[in-house]
C-alpha cells in the first residue's frame, strides 16, 4: 500500500469522547440588524439568518432563512437569503455548480413577490446578476456585475449598515491576487473601520476586516478584529478560525494553535465537515512552524478515522490531501515524499497537482532527476487543463509548482545556474500573488527553497536575502528561520 493511502487510512481510529451530559451553551452570534418589510414577527429570526450568513454559517442560515419564507410567503427578501447560502464569496469555488439551479430559483421567486422594498428589490437585483446566464457569462464578468451593483446600492443607502458590510465583501471578494496593492480590500476597510467603531457586536465586520487584512501588508492591522471576533460569534465554527489567518499571517503560532483548536472542536460537534478539516489543515500548519512535531502528526492519525470523505469537496480534498504532504515535505523526508501517491477519488486538477508536486520533489531531492522530470511533465499537462477551465491562478500556481521541481532536478544534475534561475522565477511569480483564504500558504514557499539551493551550492549571502525576504513574506516560518540559523552558525565558526 502506498504512502498516501498509508498515511490517511493505517493509523488506529481516532474517537472524540463527548459528554452526552453536557448542554451547549446559548447560541452566541454578534449582533446583525437587517430591516425587512416582512411580517414583524420574522424580524428576529431574519436578524439571526443574517448573523450566520455574516459567519459563513451556510447551512444553518439556509434553514434560518426558510424558517421565515415559511412564516410569511410574501417576504421576497428571504429568498435572497437563501440565495445568498449558495454564493460563496471567498471559497474555493465561490459558486458551486449544485448551488446554480437553487440560487437561480430563490432569486426567481423573490422577483415575483412585491412585498419588497427598493432597498430590498436593490440586494435582490444585484445577486440576480450571480445566478442568471450562468452557464454562458464568465463568473468573472457576473462577479464584477454585482459589485458594480452593490456600489450603486450602498451609495443610495449610505446609513444602512447591512448595504455597507455585504458591498465591503463584494469588494474583497472581487480583488484581484494578483494586486499587491490591495486597493479593493483597502476601500473595503475604510468602509468597515468606522463601522467597527459604531457596531462593535457585528460578526460581519471584524470577519471581512480579517479577510481585507489577509496579506502580508496589512496583516498588523488586523489584530484587534482578529482578537474580537471570535468572542463576537463563539457558536459559528468560522468566527472562532478565522482570526488564526491574521495570527498566520504574523508567525503567532501559539494564537493560532488555539484558534484551530477551538474551531476544530465547535465544527466536529456541528459535523461542519469541511470547516473542521480547514481548521485541521491550519492546525497542522501552525504546529509545524513551531516545532511541535508529533502534535502535527497526531492530527494526521485522527484525519485516518474519518470515512467516507467527499474529496470532491474542494476544502475537504485540499486539506486531506495537504495536511501528510505538510508534515512529509517540512521535514524534509524526502524518500517518503518520493511515494507519495495521487489521492483517492475526483479532486480537482490543483488538488492532484499537490501530490504530484510534493512526489517530484520527493524524487528530485532524492537524487532521482529523470524521474522527477516525468512529474514535471504531468505538472504541465494539469496547468495546460486548468488554464484551459479559464482559472489562471491555479494554472500559474501549478506552473510554480512544476518550476520548483525542475529547478531541484538541475541541482542534481550539476547545472547550478539553471536551477537558480528556475527557483527565481518560481519565488519572484509567488510573491507577486496572493494565496487563496482556503490556505495558510505553500506547502514550503519559493522563495524559502531559493535560500535552500543557494546555501547548498555555497553562496551564503544571496542564501541570507531569500532566507531574510521568505520571513518578510511569512514571519516566523520554522525551514527559514533554520535556514538563516544554518548561515549564522557557518559565519561564527569562520
Amino acid at each position: 500500500m502506498r504512502l498516501f493511502v498509508i498515511l490517511l487510512f493505517l493509523f488506529p481510529t481516532f474517537l472524540v469522547a463527548q459528554d452526552e451530559h453536557n448542554h451547549p451553551a446559548p447560541e452566541k452570534l454578534g449582533m446583525a440588524s437587517f430591516p425587512t418589510s416582512c411580517k414583524p414577527g420574522t424580524q428576529p429570526e431574519f436578524d439571526r439568518a443574517v448573523a450566520l450568513l455574516h459567519s459563513f454559517a451556510y447551512a444553518a442560515a439556509e434553514e434560518a432563512f426558510r424558517s421565515v419564507a415559511a412564516q410569511d410567503s410574501q417576504c421576497s427578501i428571504a429568498h435572497w437569503g437563501i440565495a445568498m447560502t449558495h454564493f460563496h464569496q471567498l471559497w474555493e469555488p465561490p459558486l458551486p455548480l449544485a448551488g446554480i439551479p437553487l440560487g437561480q430559483k430563490e432569486i426567481n421567486q423573490a422577483e415575483t413577490l412585491e412585498e419588497a422594498s427598493k432597498r430590498e428589490r436593490g440586494f435582490v437585483h444585484a445577486l440576480s446578476l450571480i445566478f442568471k446566464d450562468a452557464s454562458t457569462v464568465p463568473y468573472s464578468t457576473r462577479v464584477s456585475s454585482y459589485e458594480t451593483a452593490m456600489r450603486e446600492l450602498a451609495a443610495a443607502n449610505m446609513g444602512d449598515v447591512e448595504v455597507q458590510v455585504f458591498y465591503a465583501l463584494a469588494l474583497i471578494s472581487n480583488a484581484s491576487p494578483t494586486d499587491k496593492q490591495h486597493v479593493k480590500q483597502k476601500q473595503a476597510a475604510d468602509l468597515l473601520e468606522p463601522l467597527y467603531r459604531e457596531f462593535p457586536n457585528h460578526p460581519g465586520i471584524p470577519h471581512y476586516l480579517i479577510h481585507a487584512y489577509d496579506n502580508q501588508e496589512l496583516a498588523p492591522r488586523g489584530l484587534a478584529a482578529a482578537r474580537a471576533y471570535a468572542d463576537i460569534a463563539p457558536s459559528a465554527p468560522h468566527a472562532l478560525h478565522m482570526p488564526s489567518h491574521i495570527f498566520t499571517r504574523l508567525g503567532q503560532w501559539d494564537d493560532s494553535i488555539a484558534s484551530n483548536l477551538a474551531a476544530r472542536s465547535a465544527a466536529h460537534r456541528q459535523r461542519d465537515t469541511g470547516e473542521e478539516f480547514h481548521a485541521m489543515d491550519y492546525l497542522v500548519y501552525a504546529y509545524l512552524q513551531s516545532g511541535r512535531d508529533q502534535e502535527a502528526a497526531q492530527v494526521i492519525q485522527q484525519l485516518t478515522a474519518m470515512q467516507n470523505l467527499d474529496l470532491g469537496d474542494f476544502k475537504i480534498g485540499y486539506a486531506a490531501t495537504a495536511m501528510p504532504i505538510r508534515c512529509i515535505i517540512e521535514r524534509h523526508q524526502w524518500i517518503d515524499a518520493a511515494k507519495i501517491v495521487d489521492p483517492p477519488g475526483s479532486v480537482q486538477p490543483h488538488v492532484l497537482a499537490i501530490a504530484v508536486w510534493a512526489r517530484g520533489l520527493g524524487l528530485a531531492r532524492s537524487g532521482r532527476a529523470q524521474e522527477a522530470g516525468h512529474e514535471s511533465k504531468t505538472l504541465r499537462g494539469i496547468e495546460e487543463q486548468i488554464r484551459a477551465s479559464g482559472s489562471g491562478y491555479w494554472a500559474t500556481q501549478t506552473s510554480i509548482q512544476r518550476r520548483e521541481i525542475m529547478a531541484w532536478s538541475a541541482q542534481v544534475e550539476h547545472r547550478p545556474d539553471e536551477a537558480v534561475t528556475l527557483m527565481r522565477s518560481a519565488a519572484d511569480d509567488e510573491d507577486g500573488i496572493e494565496k487563496l483564504p482556503v490556505t495558510p500558504g505553500p506547502i514550503v514557499p519559493a522563495r524559502e527553497q531559493l535560500g535552500d539551493l543557494l546555501l547548498e551550492q555555497g553562496d551564503a549571502a544571496s542564501a541570507s536575502k531569500a532566507f531574510e525576504t521568505a520571513l518578510v513574506n511569512a514571519p516566523g516560518r520554522r525551514g527559514a528561520l533554520q535556514g538563516a540559523a544554518r548561515i549564522a552558525a557557518r559565519v561564527a565558526n569562520k
